[in-house]
C-alpha cells in the first residue's frame, strides 16, 4: 500500500526519540500500518532500531520484546526454551491461528500483534492464556503494567494512552510449566479464526480457559480445578460480547465457542485421570 500522506519517517535510537510529533506514529513490523491508508499519519517512527531483546530468561520468567517478530518467538520456544516450560507449545498453534503467512510472521511483531488489538490477535491469545503482562513506557519517562487481558479493550482497540508505547511482554514464571491446549474454527478453509478458546491447566490442578476472536475482548475464565462440562458451558455461554460480522453470527460465534471449551476440557480431564492411575 502506498502511504500518500507520510513525509517523514525517524529511526528511534533512545526512548527520547520516541515523543511523537502531530502525525506520527510509532512502528513495529508494519505489517498492518502498510496494509491500507492511513490519511491521518505524517510520520513513522521505528521502534526496531531501539535494539531491544528479543527474549530473555529472567528470574521472574519469561521476557518478550516488543520488537520480538512471531517467527523468532516461535523459532526460540521450539529450538532454545528451557524443556521445563511446556506452555511454550501454545505459541505455533497461536501463530497457526493468525491469518497470515510464514513471511508475515517474519515481519510481524509480538508487540505490534497485540496492540492492534484484533478480536482474533494471535499473540494475544497466547500471552493471555499465560497471564502476560505488557511493560508500558509512559511519555513522562515513567512506567507502569497492564494484564495482556486488561490491555484490549475493543477490537482494535487498546487501553494506551496517547504517547505510550508497550517496551515488553512478561510471562510469569508459574505460567510455563502447565498443560495447554488450543482449539480453533473458521467458516471459510482459509478465512481468519471465527473463534479460538485456549486453556492452561497449572501443576496444583487450577485451571485457565480463554476465549478470543468470537468476542470483541479476551474473555478468561478462571477455575481452582478443571471445571464440570456444565460449568465451563455456563461460563463460556455467558460471555457478554460474541460479536456479529461477516466472518460468523454473535449465535454461531457463542455456540462453537462451548464446543471448542469442552474439547479442551475433556483432554485435560482425560489426561489428569490417566496421571492419577
Amino acid at each position: 500500500m502506498d502511504i500518500t500522506t507520510v513525509t517523514s519517517f525517524r529511526a528511534a535510537r533512545s526512548r527520547a526519540d520516541l515523543a511523537l510529533r502531530p502525525g506520527e506514529v510509532v512502528m513495529a513490523g508494519g505489517t498492518w500500518l502498510m496494509s491500507e491508508p492511513q490519511p491521518d499519519t505524517t510520520g513513522f517512527v521505528d521502534l526496531t532500531t531501539l535494539g531491544w531483546t528479543d527474549l530473555e530468561v529472567t528470574d521472574d520468567g519469561l521476557r518478550i520484546g516488543a520488537t520480538c517478530t512471531i517467527a523468532r518467538l516461535l523459532a526460540w520456544a521450539e529450538r532454545e526454551a528451557p524443556a521445563a516450560w511446556t506452555s511454550l507449545e501454545l505459541a505455533r498453534p497461536a501463530a497457526d491461528a493468525l491469518l497470515a503467512s510464514f513471511k508475515i510472521w517474519n515481519t510481524a511483531t509480538v508487540g505490534g500483534n497485540v496492540c492492534q488489538a484484533f478480536a482474533a490477535g494471535a499473540m494475544i491469545a497466547f500471552l493471555t492464556t499465560l497471564d502476560a503482562t505488557a511493560l508500558i513506557w509512559t511519555p513522562d519517562g515513567g512506567e507502569r503494567r497492564a494484564a495482556v487481558a486488561d490491555l484490549v479493550v475493543d477490537n482494535a482497540a487498546n487501553a494506551l494512552a496517547p504517547g505510550e508505547v508497550v517496551r515488553a511482554l512478561d510471562v510469569p514464571a508459574r505460567a510455563l510449566s502447565s498443560r495447554v491446549g488450543l482449539q480453533k474454527i473458521a467458516l471459510a478453509e482459509l478465512g481468519r479464526s471465527g473463534a479460538v478458546v485456549t486453556a492452561r491447566v497449572d501443576p496444583d490442578g487450577s485451571a485457565v480457559f480463554v476465549v478470543t476472536a468470537a468476542v470483541r475482548r479476551p474473555r478468561v475464565l478462571r477455575f481452582s480445578r478443571v471445571p464440570g462440562a456444565g460449568a465451563l458451558r455456563d461460563a463460556v455461554a455467558s460471555a457478554p460480547d460474541f460479536y456479529t460480522d461477516p466472518l460468523g453470527s454473535a449465535d454461531w460465534r457463542r455456540g462453537v465457542s462451548v464446543v471448542l471449551a469442552e474439547r479442551l476440557r475433556a483432554r485435560f480431564a482425560r489426561e489428569l485421570q490417566e496421571g492419577a492411575a
